[in-house]
């Protein structure tokens, strides 16, 4: 290699020196004859080449030296190009390379659990204090040229379970359009896609983005990501969810996980995003598909279990504010029949529809000192109700109408460290509901 750079070198100097400098034998000199036009001065053009040829040199030290040190070079990744492409910004690391190779990035948080010592209607059996190593996540990505890439994040969670949250192939047909296909993160919400400790507010996620979109919720499949001006789009087709493992809590219990998913029923998801200035955007996401697999048996077939969730979201970053609002609503076709089938109480079935949805807003009360450091206090409300109507011959569980409202703080030292806590406030319709005290330390790189 430094062989191959002294040649470059030499070459860029024999290309660069005056032609007159290069001759074995200079020309004798001429006596000064005043009738004889006045040639440009050569002094002036030799040191434009050389000046140019400094420069020239200096560039090949910068890459001999960048070579050397093993740094990869980069390419800037707009926001809103990566959130178009459904990237949490760690997430993002193997599509800022500039050039074949391998990348590596992760992140991780520590979850510390406090709980009232008495429910709303004055109950004790408060659960035992708990801390937990939620997860330790490591993308693993590799460029293979311009067009082709592949971005993968294995998670351990809880220290000891290790799973795939998404793996697949990126083909960039153009800076607007992109193809992918492997297990993939559903486009719906502001969590399931982006949901580093570092991006969302909060020490929990909020329920209705657990119960209703239930992240992280990855599924089997293919589909298109595209933008155009400040529209930004994304559809997939994937495996469906598996009804029979719906509950009154909510759709979570349905998701496969691309572990040899059933696929009887696919579905579709998709995502509209606008970003009318930079900062901020709003859109919608929607899945359809049925839930039945040919699991669910009546005497006339199996049920097809339809399923169809629809979202709207918006966010917002300016000046130090952030704020986040989100409403999602979920129906499930033959929910009743679907509950007798699976021998569900009758307290607790699948209901028809759900919903639920939350407003949370918070202020960098540094954000107008210049420094990275970032003391943000938040406050959310959120409303969640996973029986919201229920079949008939049925009744509801009240457990499971609830509304949360949370007051935090969130500490960045730096912005791939967050210190997050926050108080709980939480009721439900059966006077059950118990406060609770959260503290996450949280880590993206």
């Amino acid at each position: 290699m430094c062989f191959r750079l002294t040649v470059i070198v030499c070459a860029l100097v024999m290309s660069t020196l005056p032609a007159d400098a290069r001759q074995a034998t200079p020309e004798p000199t001429r006596a000064s004859d005043p009738t004889t036009p006045v040639e440009p001065d050569p002094n002036a053009a030799d040191a434009a080449q050389i000046a140019e040829l400094r420069r020239r040199v200096d560039l090949l030290a910068a890459e001999l030296e960048r070579l050397r040190s093993g740094e990869t070079p980069e390419t800037v990744l707009p926001d809103e190009r990566r959130r178009s492409l459904g990237l949490a910004p760690s997430a993002a690391t193997a599509y800022r390379r500039a050039s074949e190779g391998g990348s590596f990035a992760g992140y991780g948080e520590m979850l510390l659990e406090n709980f009232g010592r008495e429910n709303e209607a004055g109950a004790g059996g408060a659960p035992t204090t708990r801390l937990d190593f939620l997860r330790a996540v490591f993308y693993a990505g590799y460029r293979f040229n311009d067009h082709f890439l592949f971005n993968s994040e294995i998670e351990i969670e809880h220290s000891n379970e290790i799973s795939v949250e998404f793996a697949y192939v990126d083909y960039l047909a153009s800076d607007h359009l992109t193809l992918r296909g492997g297990m993939l993160l559903l486009p719906l919400g502001l969590v399931n896609e982006f949901h580093e400790p570092t991006v969302f507010m909060g020490a929990k996620r909020p329920e209705t983005e657990q119960r209703i979109l239930p992240t992280t919720w990855r599924e089997n499949g293919a589909g298109i990501l595209g933008s155009a001006g400040n529209v930004s789009f994304r559809g997939y087709v994937t495996n469906g969810l598996r009804g029979a493992a719906f509950t009154s809590a909510g759709l979570r219990g349905g998701r496969q996980k691309g572990a040899n998913a059933l696929a009887a029923n696919l579905a579709f998801s998709g995502r509209l995003d606008v970003t009318p200035v930079p900062g901020v955007f709003g859109g919608v996401g929607f899945y359809n598909g049925n839930s039945g697999q040919e699991q669910i048996a009546l005497d006339r077939g199996h049920l097809a279990l339809g399923t169809t969730v629809v979202e709207v979201h918006g966010q917002a970053q300016l000046r130090g504010f952030d704020v986040r609002a989100l409403f999602a609503h979920a129906s499930i076709d033959e929910a009743g029949e679907a509950s007798r089938a699976l021998r569900l109480p009758a307290g607790s079935p699948i209901a028809e529809t759900m919903q639920g949805g939350y407003l949370q807003a918070g202020y960098n009360i540094l954000s107008q000192f210049g420094t990275q450091l970032a003391l943000t206090p938040y406050v959310r409300y959120e409303h969640v109700d996973t029986q919201h109507r229920i079949p008939a011959g049925f009744f509801r569980d009240p457990s499971r109408d609830g509304v949360l409202k949370t007051l935090g703080i969130e500490l960045k030292p730096i912005p791939n460290v967050v210190l997050k806590t926050d108080y709980q406030w939480i009721a439900n319709e059966a006077g059950s509901g118990r406060n609770q005290f959260n503290l996450n330390l949280g880590y993206a790189f």
